[in-house]
C-alpha cells in the first residue's frame, strides 16, 4: 500500500509529464495543410457585430434590452483599470483567480460595447486590459483547479483578444505569445494526461473547458493543428468530455442524458454553456459540431433544460470509474438525475436557442423555454461570481437573430479536421464496472503536492479545509457538496 505522499508524488509526475503534449485522442489523424481562418471568428463574426450595432441603433426589442443589460454591468465601464498578476492561483493558498476573471470580463464587455456603439473609449479600455496582462502573466498555479483556470479564462481571454484584433495599440503578437505559453499547454496537457488520473476520473466540464481553450487559441493564432486537436477530442477523445461520453445515452423522443445531470445541476449547466461555446466557435470557422452525430448536442441540452425547468426525465444508471493509475481507484453508480442546484440560472441559452431554432429551424422546446426564462441574458458576475463568470454571457444581445434557416449541411467541416469518432453509443463514461467505492473516503485524483480533487464521504471536510469550498452560485462553482465527488 502506497502512502498518501507517495500517491501524490507518483500522480504528479504522471501529470507533469503531459505538459505540452498533444491531446489527439482515439482516431485522430495528422493535421493537413492550413486553410484560411475567419477573423473575427470566435464567438462572433463581423456580420454578428454589424447585426448587433444596427439593431441596437434602431432600438429593436431584444437587442435593445440585451445592450442595456451589458451597459448596466459594472465591468462594462470604460474607466475599468486592469490589475495584472505574474502568477494566478486557483484552489490553493493565495487564491487570486478572481482578479483575472473580473479583468477578462471587463475586457470582453468593453470590446463588445465598442463594436456595438463605435465608442473608442471602450476599445481603449479593452486594449489596455489585454496589454497589461500579456505584459505580466507568466504562470497559472494552484491545485488541480489550475487546469480549470487555464480552460475557462483561456477561451474567454482569446475571445476578448479576437474582438480587438487589429485595433490601434493592441499588441496581438505578445498576447498570442502569452496564450501559447501559459494557457494552451495546460489545457492540451489536461486532455492528453488528465493530470495523471484515469481518463474517466474528471467530469465532462473539465474536458469541455479545456477543449474550448485549445480551440479558441488555435483560431486566435491561425493554428490549424490546434483546431484539429480540439475538434478531434470533442468527437472521439478518451475522457468524459468527448461528446459520446458527455452525453452517453439517447432516450426515446430525442433526449440525450448528460453525465453531469447525475452529478449536480451547476456542473451540468456549466457543461451546457461550454458545449454552446465550443459549437459556436467551430461553426464560425466552417465546422458543424452543433449537428455532429445527429445533433447530439441538441439532445443533451434539451435533456438538461427539461430537468432544470422542473420536468421529469428518463435516466439510465451508469458507473463512474475514478482514481489514478498505480495509486488508487474506485467506482460509483448514479441512478437518477440530481436535484442539487436544480433550476440554477446561467447566461447560456440564447446561443443554443438561436442556432437550433432561428438558424436551423429545428424544434428545441425546452431550450426555447429556458432562453425565454433567462432573457435578457447578463454576464460578468450578474449571477454571482460563479455562473456569471464561467461564461462570457450577454447572449440576448450577441446571439439573437431573425429566423433565416440554413442548410443542414452548412457550413462544411474543414477538410483538415478529423471526422473520426467511436461508434459506441454509450462511450467510455458508461462502462459497466463494480458499483462500489474502494476509496473509503477522501483520495487524491492525480496531481502534484496537495493537488487533488476529492471524492467519497470526506469530500466536504477536505475541500472546506482548503478555504475554497464553493456552493452553487459561488465563485466559478466547480465543487459539489455531498458524497458524489467534486470537480
Amino acid at each position: 500500500m502506497m502512502s498518501r505522499r507517495s500517491v501524490l508524488r507518483v500522480a504528479g509526475a504522471a501529470g507533469a509529464a503531459g505538459i505540452g503534449a498533444a491531446a489527439i485522442g482515439a482516431g485522430a489523424t495528422p493535421a493537413a495543410a492550413s486553410t484560411a481562418f475567419v477573423h473575427p471568428g470566435l464567438l462572433h463574426t463581423q456580420a454578428d457585430f454589424d447585426r448587433m450595432a444596427a439593431k441596437v441603433k434602431a432600438g429593436t426589442g431584444r437587442w435593445k434590452a440585451g445592450y442595456a443589460k451589458l451597459a448596466g454591468n459594472p465591468r462594462s465601464g470604460s474607466t475599468w483599470k486592469a490589475t495584472p498578476l505574474a502568477t494566478v492561483i486557483r484552489g490553493a493558498t493565495g487564491d487570486n483567480v478572481s482578479t483575472l476573471a473580473f479583468d477578462i470580463a471587463a475586457a470582453y464587455q468593453n470590446a463588445l460595447r465598442w463594436k456595438v456603439t463605435g465608442d473608442t473609449a471602450h476599445a481603449d479600455a479593452a486594449r489596455d486590459i489585454l496589454n497589461a496582462w500579456s505584459a505580466k502573466l507568466t504562470t497559472l498555479d494552484g491545485s488541480a483547479d489550475r487546469f480549470i483556470a487555464a480552460g475557462i479564462h483561456g477561451y474567454q481571454f482569446a475571445n476578448a483578444a479576437e474582438i480587438m484584433r487589429g485595433y490601434d495599440g493592441f499588441d496581438l503578437a505578445r498576447f498570442k505569445k502569452m496564450m501559447l505559453a501559459v494557457f494552451y499547454p495546460m489545457s492540451s496537457s489536461f486532455l492528453a494526461k488528465h493530470n495523471g488520473a484515469y481518463d474517466s476520473n474528471y467530469w465532462s466540464s473539465w474536458d469541455l473547458l479545456s477543449v474550448a481553450c485549445v480551440l479558441s487559441v488555435g483560431i486566435l493564432c491561425d493554428d490549424r493543428a490546434k483546431v484539429d486537436e480540439a475538434v478531434t477530442y470533442f468527437k472521439s477523445g478518451k475522457g468524459m468530455g468527448s461528446i459520446k461520453n458527455a452525453i452517453p445515452f439517447i432516450h426515446p423522443g430525442g433526449l440525450g442524458q448528460m453525465v453531469e445531470v447525475g452529478r449536480d445541476q451547476g456542473h451540468a449547466l456549466l457543461s451546457v454553456g461550454l458545449l454552446g461555446t465550443i459549437c459556436e466557435m467551430a461553426w464560425n470557422q466552417g465546422i458543424d459540431l452543433y449537428g455532429y452525430d445527429d445533433s447530439r448536442v441538441l439532445k443533451g441540452v434539451e435533456y438538461a433544460a427539461k430537468w432544470n425547468l422542473g420536468h421529469d426525465v428518463p435516466f439510465t444508471s451508469w458507473t463512474w470509474h475514478k482514481g489514478a493509475p498505480g495509486s488508487w481507484e474506485g467506482w460509483e453508480t448514479f441512478t437518477e438525475a440530481s436535484t442539487w442546484a436544480r433550476g440554477q440560472v446561467r447566461p447560456i441559452w440564447e446561443g443554443l436557442y438561436n442556432h437550433y431554432v432561428n438558424r436551423r429551424g429545428l424544434d428545441a422546446p425546452y431550450v426555447s423555454e429556458m432562453a425565454a426564462k433567462v432573457r435578457p441574458e447578463g454576464g460578468g458576475g450578474d449571477y454571482g461570481t460563479g455562473g456569471g463568470l464561467d461564461h462570457l454571457g450577454f447572449g440576448t444581445l450577441a446571439f439573437t437573430r431573425d429566423k433565416a434557416i440554413v442548410s443542414a449541411t452548412a457550413p462544411k467541416p474543414s477538410a483538415s479536421t478529423s471526422d473520426t469518432a467511436s461508434s459506441s453509443e454509450t462511450g467510455a463514461a458508461a462502462t459497466a464496472t463494480p458499483a462500489a467505492d474502494a476509496s473509503g473516503g477522501t483520495q487524491p485524483q492525480g496531481g502534484r503536492g496537495e493537488d487533488l480533487a476529492v471524492t467519497g464521504a470526506g469530500g466536504v471536510a477536505a475541500v472546506a479545509a482548503t478555504g475554497v469550498l464553493a456552493i452553487a452560485g459561488g465563485f466559478i462553482a466547480l465543487r459539489r457538496r455531498g458524497t458524489r465527488g467534486t470537480s
